[in-house]
């Protein structure tokens, strides 16, 4: 019976609030974090390479290659360097 003087709702209330706030903080986590993953606008364009013939080792050479860099695995210097390599070796 020590709660009977109304201080229940003040506890209560600052419960909710440490909850709300706590939400909050992870979803700016979670933003933030995955803006960082994404290309955005500001990232520099890559310009396509010269076309790969279409015999089936170096297609999926290429789209191995592709799939790298789309991953962010190679950076655009690398891939197109890897292209150059594909398209000498023909």
């Amino acid at each position: 019976m020590m709660w009977s003087n109304g201080s229940m709702g003040w506890f209560w209330g600052f419960g909710l609030m440490a909850l709300v706030g706590v939400a909050i903080l992870v979803y700016i986590v979670i933003r933030l974090s995955t803006k960082n993953g994404q290309s955005g606008p500001s990232s520099p364009a890559v310009q396509a390479p010269p076309a790969v013939p279409a015999s089936p080792d170096l297609t999926s050479a290429r789209k191995i290659l592709d799939e790298r860099f789309a991953r962010g695995e190679l950076t655009p210097e690398q891939y197109r360097e890897q292209i150059r390599v594909l398209a000498e070796g023909r």
